[in-house]
């Protein structure tokens, strides 16, 4: 596969400080996957139409998928459960990847699996997304 994902996390009035913590916890949680790396976003990398400076930035991650089969099924779940965990606020996390962009943000469950099947399709080998 190699492709890389990029990450973008937000949660309703968050700070600097408690967005760079969130995204500690989701990198390291990608961590434990079967992909490649998972770093910090660079600042060019701001998508159109978010807002600029360093929340954006300190909430961003670059996901490299390498060669795992499943990475990006795998990823796309890890994000999905740390989404539901703990009392969070309302937060949000897209995930983009080739132009094609997935956001959950607190769809119910049934919804929330459904677009994360349609997203991991469109990205398998051999379909047109992939």
């Amino acid at each position: 596969m190699g492709s890389v994902l990029r990450l973008f996390l937000a949660e309703e009035d968050a700070d600097p400080e408690r967005l760079d913590t969130l995204t500690g916890y989701l990198r390291a949680d990608l961590m434990d996957l079967d992909v490649e790396d998972v770093s910090g976003l660079p600042a060019d990398t701001i998508p159109a139409g978010a807002r600029s400076g360093i929340v954006t930035v300190i909430g961003g991650l670059l996901v490299n998928l390498g060669d795992a089969a499943d990475g990006l099924a795998a990823v796309v779940s890890a994000v999905s459960q740390w989404l539901k965990r703990g009392d969070a606020p309302d937060r949000m996390v897209r995930i983009e990847l080739d132009g094609d962009v997935l956001e959950l943000h607190q769809p119910t469950p049934a919804d929330q699996e459904q677009l994360i099947r349609l997203f991991v399709s469109r990205h398998q080998p051999g379909t047109n997304g992939g």
